[in-house]
């Protein structure tokens, strides 16, 4: 005990991990690199990966032919990219998604995959990624559901092999779980179970052939409870969807409808 508690202490003042020191994990990498290579064509044989922990792409040995397909530092990722434009570098780079477009030249010569992909990587970060790439001639972004789709593929798989995943039970409206009052507690609906019309249960009798029970116990209720119970689980299900629906709608001013008919027009002179 005093051996934990002596690390706990030392450990305060380890320093922070930021997103700057998100490690790929080597399963999402591999996916990431075996898309993109069959997208635009890249040699896998020509991939480096200057960004490793110590690492200086500044000055890293870049041969001729060289794509650098790797996790760089969030926090400087415009500066990364224009240092390989300017120097004739191919790159594929992950991206945070959220700020993917804050470069003031992200609209001249990179592309931004945007990704709905939610990776966790090996400091325990979980950061939604996207990608800005060299790559994809005259385009500025573009979604990329495959790639969407593999990585989340691979991140739950690697989810089933480090955390036991929870079975998905829906009871009857007789039984509460802390689970459920819990969330009748986050969309500000009252429930109380008083003494008397409750009894404390492990499992249904319909669960014992299957040998499955009640992950935290639960509460077995009165008739009278088991309706104020469908009542809460009713507008909490509203709740939701209003709170899904609650979304501030921007419009453009007339200065940028402008510049959207400008660009059409232009659109229509190239062709």
């Amino acid at each position: 005990m005093k051996e934990k508690s002596y690390e706990e202490f030392v450990g305060k003042f380890k320093p922070k991990k930021t997103t700057d020191d998100c490690y790929t994990p080597p399963g999402i990498y591999a996916v990431v690199r075996d898309w993109a290579c069959k997208e635009y064509g890249i040699d896998p044989d020509k991939i480096v990966r200057p960004f490793y922990p110590g690492g200086d792409y500044e000055h890293y040995d870049y041969q001729e032919g060289a794509v650098v397909l790797d996790n760089p530092p969030f926090s400087i990722l415009a500066k990364i990219t224009a240092f390989y434009l300017e120097r004739g570098i191919p790159f594929f780079l992950f991206a945070p998604s959220l700020t993917c477009f804050s470069a003031r030249t992200c609209e001249e010569r990179t592309n931004h995959l945007i990704c709905d992909a939610n990776i966790v990587y090996e400091n325990g970060a979980v950061v939604r990624t996207s990608f800005v790439t060299s790559y994809g001639g005259d385009v500025v972004a573009q979604t990329a559901p495959e790639l969407t789709r593999l990585i989340n593929e691979e991140a739950k798989r690697q989810l089933r092999e480090t955390v036991k995943e929870l079975p998905k039970y829906s009871y009857p409206d007789h039984v509460v779980t802390s689970a459920l009052m819990q969330k009748y507690a986050r969309y500000g609906i009252d429930f109380k179970v008083p003494r008397g019309e409750c009894v404390r249960i492990g499992r249904l009798d319909a669960q014992r052939p299957y040998k499955k029970e009640i992950f935290g116990y639960g509460l077995l209720l009165s008739d009278r409870l088991a309706a104020e119970k469908a009542a809460a689980e009713r507008a909490a299900r509203e709740k939701a969807a209003a709170e899904r629906a609650n979304t501030t709608v921007w419009t453009l001013s007339d200065r940028e409808k402008q510049i959207a008919k400008e660009l059409s027009q232009a659109e229509k002179e190239r062709n």
